[in-house]
């Protein structure tokens, strides 16, 4: 579930970003570009989210 809530904010994200982006510029909107942008942001989150390492398991207490 989590995999697919990523994807889907991703995407409605990314393709806001391509339609205000593509209005200021003039260009026509094109949804497969944005689909295409949000697969590869998608991919990229879950890249970072694993080499990002979890430092809340290891907390040290500092007496």
């Amino acid at each position: 579930m989590r995999y697919f809530l990523t994807f889907f904010w991703t995407f409605l994200l990314v393709q806001m970003i391509n339609y205000v982006v593509s209005s200021m510029i003039g260009a026509a909107f094109n949804l497969q570009t944005g689909t295409i942008l949000a697969v590869c942001a998608t991919i990229l989150i879950f890249i970072v989210a694993v080499i990002i390492p979890d430092d809340s398991n290891n907390k040290q207490t500092v007496h």
